[in-house]
């Protein structure tokens, strides 16, 4: 008879996520897991097959949890403007947490790639739903007279993106909040 799951997997996931965001794929054993997880390795590969199991259900939680709620902190802006300034400023603060361990996804992709095609789709999977809301963010504020109509929407969203990624490395070299915000002001001059 098979035996119960005894541990809650999506907390695991969280935990597993934090580790992962902290010491990279790499650098996180499996022995680490299991002591930070307090689960036996058994426990581990029933639940998520292996450590690369665990590591995607994790970027998965990072995903639906932190990535999905940058998208949606864009429709609490009074303005266009305002609500992609305050979307990037969090992204920022959220990467220079715990001394610059930056984005998860863009870690991941720093770490894995060219290697690892599954990671390159879940990582363009987020960048184009990011690349598609600030878009359509972009477009109502061209038609509202927010922001200039001589850009495309698409290739802003494209751009912001691309600088977002940027920014989230350079996060990792200097994790200062300081430092790099008055970097999110150039990016925004974009906008026009």
């Amino acid at each position: 008879m098979a035996r119960t799951r005894e541990f809650d997997t999506e907390a695991a996931v969280s935990r597993a996520m934090e580790l992962f965001w902290t010491r990279g794929y790499e650098a996180t054993s499996v022995r680490d897991l299991t002591g930070h997880l307090g689960i036996g390795q058994g426990s581990l590969y029933a639940a998520f097959g292996d450590k690369d199991g665990l590591y995607r259900a994790a970027l998965e939680h990072y995903r639906a949890t932190l990535a999905a709620a940058a998208l949606r902190s864009l429709d609490e802006g009074a303005d266009a403007r305002s609500a992609i300034r305050t979307m990037l400023v969090e992204r920022v603060r959220i990467a220079v947490g715990h001394d610059g361990r930056g984005c998860l996804l863009v870690n991941a992709v720093c770490e894995r790639l060219p290697g690892d095609p599954t990671i390159r789709r879940t990582v363009r999977d987020v960048q184009d739903a990011s690349q598609r809301a600030l878009a359509d963010v972009l477009s109502v504020a061209a038609e509202r007279g927010e922001i200039s109509t001589t850009s495309d929407p698409q290739a802003l969203a494209a751009f912001l993106v691309t600088f977002l990624n940027g920014l989230l490395v350079s996060s990792k070299i200097t994790p200062d909040v300081r430092a790099l915000e008055p970097l999110v002001e150039v990016a925004l001059a974009a906008l026009g």
